[in-house]
């Protein structure tokens, strides 16, 4: 049931195309550049090389590697406007499984993948594969309910978890009081276990997804200091607390380079004016047209999983179900609610790193987590003779309203290419080597990307390093950020060049000049770049206000070398993640030693 949700909510891309949504050209040029860098034998890519037509950017530092790994992944194995299709199959088909082992702690099976299906179709997941196109933060949704499951388990002293929904039953063969009497065997495994899942699953998300892996990390803390206030010990933290540590230690790898080069680059960018919270808060009005369309639909989205959720709980109540759980479940919703208004503006100017988030309504991640198990609750599952007896109604009714979903969904959300979004189009651009505009964010500080000239020479010598060879020549152009340019030849030096390696990370040339002169490349200049001029290292290179890298050269022939090299941050970052994963499988090699002993942990 879970996969047949998961191809209804995806048929539509294999019968309609893809979703041009809002991130499909991001995301699409990434996984072609990640591809070609695979092919070039760079395992581990950090530049896009077409953005910023040519100049390239360091895209891939900033943005975890999930993602782009699988979407490049299947772009190798698949046709390329196949390649999305599958994407949005696997992952929704994932996040419903995650969602199921997460229900099945506190409902049958049955329900549970009931709970599954309203994952997958519930309207702000089809928004996100549909209109937004935001892959990450859709994969994102995999590790979330794995998250919360991890930390519950983690946070339980003596069965805190089991213990909302059913009696626990002291076990005596077990002299720790883990609770082995559970119909679930996951059940019996005690706090050690679970700090190692929630370290996996934590390393995960932040390996997909920042804004979702910050939102995790939230909610882990909020939830548990729940279960420590209301047990009235200090106890639950520590697991969970060191699950955290130890899953941020695993993502070091790329949470240390991102962190540390986030000076290196305008990352203050990506809360420009619109993309601030203060202008997404509940149907919000900035009077910009695009925007607020998008936050209207993004606030009709929030309203209706808040309904959703009120009636499904309603229902539940009367039903009596756990209300130790239904009342944690109406309290998260509350609170999300509360963080969609505008006094809560203090809340997310002063939580480390919650503003980075853009739009409140992002929270509706969780909120989905929240209504699928209050849908899970409410619902009278059959059991026994009566649920073999109802068993096809079952099938039909919940193929059927996934079929019916998946149809509203895409008429809602589903984005119709224009002619240059289009994958044959992007794929064209992609192999003619002309580049595609950049992402501002990314732009090395203290440069402006909107400068760099469409249709350069890959190395030109200039007589100064920040002299300028090309004008603007249609004054029609004027509003395009990057207008198409002819050369200027007043200060461009005749030079004979030539490339013996060109590749995104990697490239080594000859100039012969016959003064001395600049070469300018097209390429971004950053400082992971390590530059060589006859072998010797240059570490200062002049100031182009377009940011492109300029390279002093002498008169004849100089050859030059320019690689992207690991820096310290990355080096410490591979270090805190090799020594994190060698505490976990420590961990894993106690907890099985303790198993043949006859303990679980």
């Amino acid at each position: 049931m879970i996969f047949a949700c998961a191809v209804a909510a995806t048929v539509p891309l294999a019968w309609k195309g893809n979703s041009c949504g809002h991130d499909f050209d991001f995301h699409l040029q990434s996984w072609m550049a990640v591809a070609q860098q695979w092919r070039h034998g760079v395992i581990d890519p950090h530049w896009i090389e077409g953005a910023n037509y040519g100049a390239g950017e360091p895209r891939l530092v900033f943005y975890p590697p999930f993602s782009w790994m699988l979407g490049a992944l299947l772009g190798s194995i698949l046709p390329w406007n196949v390649a999305p299709v599958a994407f949005t199959l696997v992952v929704l088909t994932a996040c419903g499984f995650s969602m199921d082992r997460l229900a099945s702690e506190w409902l049958p099976a049955n329900a549970a993948a009931l709970a599954a299906c309203a994952y997958i179709l519930n309207p702000y997941a089809l928004f996100v594969a549909y209109e937004r196109t935001a892959y990450g933060e859709l994969a994102a949704g995999i590790w979330l309910p794995l998250i919360i499951l991890y930390a519950l388990k983690g946070a339980r002293s003596q069965g805190v978890l089991v213990a909302f929904a059913v009696r626990e039953k002291p076990n005596p063969a077990n002299e720790g009081g883990t609770n082995c009497d559970m119909p679930r065997r996951s059940a019996c495994r005690g706090p050690r276990s679970a700090m190692t899942q929630l370290a996996l699953a934590i390393a995960a998300i932040w390996l997909t997804n920042a804004p979702a892996a910050v939102m995790a990390s939230y909610t882990v803390a909020v939830a548990t200091l729940w279960i420590a206030m209301e047990r009235r010990e200090w106890r639950p933290i520590l697991p969970v607390a060191a699950g955290l540590i130890l899953g941020l230690g695993l993502a070091a790898i790329y949470i240390v380079p991102a962190a540390f080069e986030r000076r290196w680059v305008d990352i203050a960018r990506a809360i420009d004016p619109g993309m601030r919270i203060a202008d997404s808060f509940l149907f919000e009005h900035t009077g910009e047209p695009y925007h607020d369309q998008v936050l209207r639909t993004a606030s009709w989205i929030f309203a209706v999983l808040l309904a959703a959720i009120a009636v499904s709980s309603g229902i539940a109540w009367k039903r009596r179900s756990p209300r130790s759980l239904l009342v944690p479940l109406l309290a998260v919703a509350a609170v999300l609610f509360a963080l969609q208004l505008p006094w809560s503006r203090f809340v997310w100017n002063h939580a480390p790193e919650l503003r980075f988030l853009q739009f409140p309504w992002r929270w509706s991640l969780v909120l989905s987590i929240v209504l699928s198990i209050s849908l899970g609750l409410a619902l009278k599952i059959p059991t026994g003779n009566q649920l073999k007896k109802s068993f096809a109604l079952q099938i039909t009714l919940i193929l059927g309203a996934a079929i019916a979903l998946a149809s509203v969904g895409t008429h809602l959300f589903w984005q119709l290419c224009d002619e240059e979004d289009a994958v044959s189009a992007q794929l064209a651009v992609f192999r003619a080597g002309s580049g595609f505009e950049g992402t501002d964010e990314y732009t090395p500080f203290g440069r402006d990307n909107s400068l760099i000239q469409q249709g350069l020479p890959a190395v030109r010598a200039l007589k100064n390093a920040d002299a300028e060879t090309a004008n603007p020549v249609d004054s029609d152009n004027s509003e395009q950020q990057n207008p198409a340019y002819v050369a200027s030849p007043q200060d461009q030096l005749p030079a004979l060049i030539k490339a013996q390696i060109w590749q995104p990370e990697s490239k080594a040339f000859t100039v012969t000049t016959q003064s001395p002169a600049y070469a300018v490349l097209r390429l971004m200049d950053y400082p992971a770049w390590r530059v060589k001029v006859d072998g010797a290292e240059i570490r200062q290179r002049p100031h182009r206000e377009d940011g492109l890298m300029a390279i002093p050269i002498h008169s004849g022939s100089t050859h030059l070398e320019v690689a992207y090299a690991a820096t310290r941050d990355v080096l410490w970052g591979r270090s805190l993640s090799f020594v994190s994963l060698l505490v976990l499988l420590a961990l894993g090699a106690a907890r099985r030693k303790r198993r043949a002993l006859g303990y679980y942990d």
